[in-house]
């Protein structure tokens, strides 16, 4: 079978307005969709290259139906997963097509978010020759990014090795720094976090390190530093690239000497801690701009775990967001079965997720409160977000903007449409346009055989 960075998937349905959004859904969720119409095809795109899933029709015009490709490829040896999707889902269909060597089964309509799941499965299931799937210390994803960052946390963690995460806000930067504590020898330690950037430099010496009593105003008491605090655990310094270079000197050689020395105290204090340190800073521009101290660099980059922004794995989103609800639904009375439309999951993958992880959950929960029923519509969504696909709302009601490229309204309509279960009436309000506009962009794009 074909091992390649982004899985190539062939989408095989004589509906053309369901195998061109489908496509388009798989593009978005970072694979490589190859859309064709019919069984014959098929066969000819698979004697012509290889792919690593197919979502096959299981009713198609001419001798060449779903059955019949399955059949083939299990006489062929070819290994490839498939995925049956069909209007006609009777028990005996599923049974059959299962028993024939399909790997799994789903009924039209399909919600978006149902099929990227599946699809998701059933590529992890190829031989990748990497761990199995882990979650690690809350880390979600199954994304191949997210699984370099799974293998990268599983190689370092039992080590003493200094760590720097990297990555822009919102990536998750101290949920990896945590995994990779919670995965050591030190798991039974603490793990103390300080962000540097949230305070002023005299503050954070004295958090650091500590201070003795009578060492500047205020200090009516020795205190113990962090660096003292995590002894035997995990010191976690966040946005280390806002300390200043004086703070640095100091940092070197904490994490170089292994002591510390109290602010006002004359000799210094052994301390057993493994620094984890954090940056969304770019820190070899740092060190080339006299910013950031080179030997602490060096010192800080024994190994880097670089986390991917939100955007780079699309695949993710809707695991994700089903992590937001499932919080949601366990802490708030009444949305125990709160979902989403197919229209709000479009915009939801469309967005490019400025702030990354945290701006996804925050964008879920203040849809949540927007609600007033079990789901979240389009109109519960951030302007920004609505934007994503070529839409605005003005007064929830929506309107295709002129810059809204012919794929997006096909997208949008089939949507709204499967969101309605085929009542024209409902998708057309849930569009903002009149029925018989919607009946008129319904012909012209396939949707509605002309009578």
């Amino acid at each position: 079978m074909r091992q390649t960075e982004i899985p190539r998937i062939l989408v095989v349905d004589d509906d053309r307005a369901f195998r061109l959004s489908t496509a388009a859904l798989l593009r978005q969720d970072g694979y490589e969709a190859i859309p064709v119409a019919s069984g014959q095809e098929a066969v000819e795109a698979l004697s012509k290259g290889s792919f690593d899933l197919m979502l096959l029709d299981l009713r198609m015009p001419g001798a060449t139906d779903g059955l019949t490709v399955i059949e083939a490829l299990r006489r062929w040896g070819e290994g490839i997963p498939i995925l049956m999707i069909s209007g006609y889902g009777t028990i005996d269909a599923a049974v059959r097509a299962l028993h024939l060597g399909a790997d799994d089964f789903l009924t039209k309509p399909v919600e978006p978010v149902v099929l990227s799941a599946r699809v998701a499965e059933l590529l992890e299931r190829r031989p990748t020759g990497m761990a199995e799937d882990i979650s690690v210390g809350g880390m979600i994803g199954r994304s191949e990014p997210m699984r370099i960052v799974t293998d990268a946390i599983l190689r370092v963690a039992p080590t003493e090795a200094t760590v720097l995460v990297t990555g822009e806000t919102g990536t998750g930067k101290e949920l990896a720094s945590r995994a990779v504590h919670d995965r050591s020898l030190r798991r039974n330690g603490p793990f103390v976090a300080v962000n540097c950037a949230a305070l002023a430099e005299g503050l954070l010496e004295s958090e650091l390190f500590g201070h003795v009593r009578g060492s500047f105003t205020g200090a009516l008491s020795d205190k113990r530093g962090l660096f003292e605090e995590a002894s035997g655990g995990t010191l976690f310094l966040d946005e280390i690239g806002d300390v200043s270079l004086s703070l640095q000197q100091r940092l070197l050689r904490a994490i170089q000497e292994h002591e510390v020395r109290r602010v006002g105290a004359v000799r210094p204090t052994k301390v057993d801690v493994r620094v984890v340190a954090a940056t969304s800073r770019d820190l070899r521009q740092e060190v080339a701009a006299g910013r950031f101290r080179e030997d602490l660099f060096y010192r800080l980059n024994v190994f880097t775990i670089p986390l991917p922004p939100l955007r780079e794995r699309r695949g993710d989103i809707p695991i994700l967001i089903e992590a937001a609800l499932g919080k949601i639904r366990s802490e708030r009375p009444g949305q125990q079965r709160l979902t989403y439309s197919p229209l709000a999951m479009r915009m939801l993958r469309a967005h490019d997720w400025p702030g990354n992880v945290r701006e996804l959950f925050a964008v879920i929960n203040g849809a949540a409160i927007r609600t007033d029923g079990d789901r979240i519509e389009a109109q519960h969504l951030p302007p920004e977000v609505r934007a994503a696909i070529g839409i605005d709302m003005d007064d929830a009601n929506m309107r295709y903007r002129a810059d809204a490229s012919t794929d997006d309204e096909r997208a949008l309509i089939v949507a709204a449409l499967n969101d309605a279960n085929g009542n024209r009436s409902r998708a057309a309000e849930q569009l903002g346009m009149g029925r018989t506009t919607l009946w008129r962009k319904m012909r012209s794009y396939g949707l509605e055989k002309p009578e």
